[in-house]
């Protein structure tokens, strides 16, 4: 007995090779474009970050610890001479 199908169904292909009914293809393109668009999008971001974080790594302290530091060390210089 066959099996019959709605209206609005077209029949598939039997066959585990079969990828979809049809249209496949460019939804796999489209998910392979969104995969590369997403990697090259997180790849810059990451990039970005390291350059941002690099100009903070003294701009971090407050300005009257570097002050401090600043002065023990042309102290210490001073001493030396």
């Amino acid at each position: 007995m066959a099996q019959r199908l709605k209206r609005w169904e077209s029949p598939r292909r039997q066959g585990r090779n079969d990828k979809g009914k049809g249209g496949s293809a460019r939804r796999r393109q489209l998910k392979k474009q969104t995969q590369m668009l997403r990697k090259k999008l997180k790849k810059g971001q990451k990039a970005k970050n390291q350059n941002h974080n690099r100009g903070r790594e003294f701009s971090s302290l407050p300005l009257f610890l570097i002050a401090k530091v600043q002065s023990k060390f042309s102290f210490h210089k001073e001493i030396r001479k």
